[in-house]
């Protein structure tokens, strides 16, 4: 059986994004700055969504 890229690709920026959301919620309550995960969790939604438009534009 063979695995879909694309697939994996959402899923593994996904992961991410749940990662980043973590790290910007643990910054927060030290009271540090996230703007440099916010850009990059920005950055990574954005990539995800045009993944999923170019994915579902794809499909049959």
């Amino acid at each position: 059986m063979e695995e879909d890229p694309d697939a994996y690709r959402i899923l593994k920026l996904r992961a991410e994004i749940l990662e980043l959301g973590s790290a910007i919620r643990q910054l927060r309550r030290e009271a540090l700055d996230d703007a440099a995960a916010q850009l990059l969790i920005a950055r990574k939604r954005a990539r995800l969504e045009h993944l999923v438009k170019a994915c579902s534009s794809d499909a049959p």
